[in-house]
C-alpha cells in the first residue's frame, strides 16, 4: 500500500512540472512537451495533479482535448480503483 502512496506522490510531481515546463517552453517559444507524452502521464496517475496544475497556471485550458480528456481519465481511474477495492 505504501508503494502505491509513493507512486502516485511522485507520478504527481512529475506530471506538475511536466506541466509547468510545457508552460515555460510555450512562453519562450522554446521546445515544449509532446500532447502524447501528457496525456500518458495522466493515464499513468497524474490525471488529478495535471489537471489542477493546468487550471492553476491556465496552460492548454482552451484545448477540449485536455479539458474533458483529463476529467474523463480522472473518472475512469476512480472508476478502476472502485472496482478493485469491491472485488478484491
Amino acid at each position: 500500500m505504501l508503494y502505491m502512496w509513493v507512486y502516485f506522490a511522485l507520478i504527481s510531481l512529475f506530471a506538475v512540472i511536466l506541466t509547468w515546463h510545457d508552460k515555460s517552453a510555450a512562453r519562450g517559444k522554446r521546445w515544449r512537451v509532446k500532447e502524447s507524452t501528457l496525456m500518458i502521464v495522466a493515464v499513468l496517475g497524474g490525471s488529478a495533479a495535471m489537471l489542477l496544475t493546468m487550471l492553476g497556471i491556465r496552460h492548454k485550458t482552451k484545448h477540449a482535448k485536455f479539458m474533458v480528456g483529463i476529467p474523463v481519465i480522472i473518472v475512469l481511474q476512480i472508476a478502476a480503483v472502485l472496482l478493485i477495492l469491491i472485488y478484491l
